[in-house]
């Protein structure tokens, strides 16, 4: 009798790991938020949905999956043609063109969204996630305005969720070894810093185009536009060359400056710009005239952002884009490369200088023979995986959970983010108002002037040019909002 009652408790307990085992197998494709608060899927998967599925988004969602805790669940874009590489990789993932449909049907089913679509839009895709608390990794710029990159980064607050944007170079080894230097001493204090590229690499300084062709039939044009006001369809545009466009992208400073200006907040800490100004370049047309395309974006420019350091001269931060560069370090010798050639930052110390290329790769001490030589200690963690790992980074963070260590510990979560897009796109705020000031009519006064901006960081506001606070916030088109 003893016997059979302990066979039969071990069959009992047989079962019950057994049915166990396939109840947890079952919950496999449940979301972690559709057990309840408190509970996580026996997966502990995260279940993403992309938001841009082409172009930038397609390399963004391959690089969650290949976390090995991400399952993309839902993809969603507005031009067929784009996403067909992704929608082929995940077939299993539900598809939309508008995320607004795709948000109504699937929030109950998606725990993060990954928004990888032109500037223009970002705000809305990511704040409408946000909402629905749903974590949200969104590509550089964070914003296509300052406004919005302020109401993003207290929205994450706000609404108790994991936040990342995309400039991975800021999980990378490089900017934390420039960090290392620096508070080592190595260069004493910054007393200026110089960041370039060769961007852009896209058409700016041009007229829009007259002609009206046909919409492509895998395009929805008018879900592509978004919140910007209604143009005809033109060429050329979509999917790349939308950049130099002030409707939709944010020109070489938004493209590149999330990546090269990044290791100078890092670094040092900036917040806020107290000021900025500029000189862009112009075309010159027939008879000495200059022209005027306000629509697009200039064909380089030089911005100069000012900053205040505690106890310390104001710090200048030089932009450069359009292939201009600084003047070489005299420590780098004639054939070594600056920077990574056509981009790259420079930091001009008391006591020494370093530099870096994009996403502060190959840091360098200058001379270069220094690099080797100093040996530091590591004040700052390493992110696994590197410049990658900013992927994997902030889907363990946004598993874990709004406020765990590992969501307070990402390289690019908006509380950094938000300051640094801000500072990026109020280089652009002097570009454009550098084109209303200088124009009277249908000529220019005085082309190539400098314009100097104040700038209230707190109130978000230019306080010596009125004129200039219509591009801190855009008015966006009927039907389309913030929802704040």
């Amino acid at each position: 009798m003893e016997n059979d009652i302990n066979n039969q408790k071990e069959s009992s307990r047989r079962n019950f790991i057994k049915n166990a085992s396939l109840a947890a197998a079952g919950f496999y494709i449940v979301p972690r938020h559709v057990l309840g608060k408190g509970y996580v899927a026996p997966s502990d998967k995260l279940f993403v949905a992309g938001i841009g599925a082409g172009g930038k988004g397609e390399s963004d969602i391959k690089n969650f999956f290949d976390s090995g805790k991400a399952e993309i669940y839902a993809l969603v874009d507005v031009d067929d043609r784009q996403s067909v590489t992704t929608r082929n990789r995940f077939p299993k993932a539900k598809y939309y063109k508008d995320y607004r449909e795709m948000l109504d049907k699937e929030h109950k089913n998606i725990d993060a969204c990954s928004v990888s679509i032109p500037d223009h839009n970002h705000a809305v895709a990511a704040m409408a996630a946000m909402q629905l608390g749903k974590h949200v990794y969104v590509q550089k710029p964070l914003t296509h305005d300052i406004y919005e990159a302020r109401m993003l980064t207290q929205a994450a607050h706000r609404y108790k969720v994991v936040t990342q944007m995309g400039n991975q170079g800021a999980s990378g080894d490089g900017v934390r070894q420039l960090i290392d230097w620096y508070k080592a001493g190595i260069i004493g204090d910054v007393k200026e810093i110089f960041c370039y590229t060769d961007r852009p690499v896209w058409p700016q300084g041009i007229e829009w185009s007259s002609e009206k062709p046909p919409v492509p039939k895998e395009l929805d044009w008018n879900l592509w536009l978004g919140t910007a006001e209604y143009k005809d369809y033109i060429d050329n545009l979509v999917p790349f060359n939308w950049r130099g466009w002030w409707d939709y992208g944010t020109g070489a400073l938004g493209d590149m400056a999330c990546h090269i200006m990044q290791p100078a907040f890092a670094v040092l800490g900036l917040g806020y710009p107290v000021g900025a100004e500029c000189s862009v370049s112009t075309r010159y047309i027939a008879n000495w005239q200059q022209a005027y395309y306000p629509d697009s974006g200039p064909v380089s420019s030089h911005i100069i952002l000012t900053f205040k350091q505690a106890g310390k001269p104001d710090l200048k931060l030089h932009w450069m884009d359009g292939g201009i560069q600084p003047q070489r370090p005299a420590e780098l010798l004639p054939n070594e490369l600056m920077g990574d050639g056509g981009n790259g930052i420079i930091f001009i110390g008391t006591k020494g200088n370093m530099m870096a290329g994009t996403y502060g790769i190959n840091p360098q001490l200058l001379p270069t023979s220094k690099t080797k030589e100093t040996i530091v200690p590591q004040t700052i963690a390493r992110v696994p995986g590197g410049d990658d790992g900013h992927y994997a980074a902030w889907v363990n963070a946004a598993i874990a959970g709004y406020g765990s260590t590992a969501a307070n510990d990402l390289s690019s979560r908006f509380d950094v983010a938000g300051p640094l897009t801000e500072s990026v796109l109020m280089g652009n705020l002097a570009i454009r108002s550098y084109n209303i000031r200088n124009k009277k009519g249908d000529d220019w006064d005085y082309p190539g002037r400098h314009i100097q901006l104040v700038w209230d960081g707190e109130n978000m506001k230019i306080t010596n040019f009125d004129g200039a606070n219509q591009f801190v916030k855009r008015t966006y088109r009927d039907g389309w909002s913030l929802g704040i």
